[in-house]
């Protein structure tokens, strides 16, 4: 039985359009600035609401810095890119695989940044 499953596996990466398939390879490549934002947005609450205005300053700091980056910008400008010609009219994914794929990675990622 597991040896279908990996079977499968490759079959359904080969079903993905070549957008979908360069959005997993582009959020791959970001998920370490993504995860390090997503925590600095965290600390940045807990800075807020304990009222700590120079921990503060040091993650906004830390964030222009991330934002900074021309790499991580202009990847993350490819990938809105990406989101505008997989969306359609109606808002949502032309392939259902392809929306299953970028759902499981973006879940894993979530987790493997906690």
């Amino acid at each position: 039985m597991r040896f279908l499953l990996l079977l499968l596996l490759p079959l359904q990466a080969l079903a993905l359009t070549q957008d979908a398939k360069e959005w997993l390879a582009i959020s791959a490549k970001l998920e370490p600035v993504q995860c390090e934002k997503r925590q600095l947005r965290r600390q940045m609450v807990m800075a807020q609401v304990q009222d700590q205005p120079e921990e503060m300053r040091k993650l906004r700091a830390r964030e222009l810095e991330l934002n900074r980056d021309k790499e991580t910008a202009r990847l993350e400008q490819r990938l809105a890119e990406l989101e505008k010609r997989m969306a359609d009219g109606k808002g949502g994914m032309r392939d259902p695989q392809d929306l299953d794929a970028i759902s499981l990675q973006q879940r894993q990622a979530f987790y493997r940044c906690e």
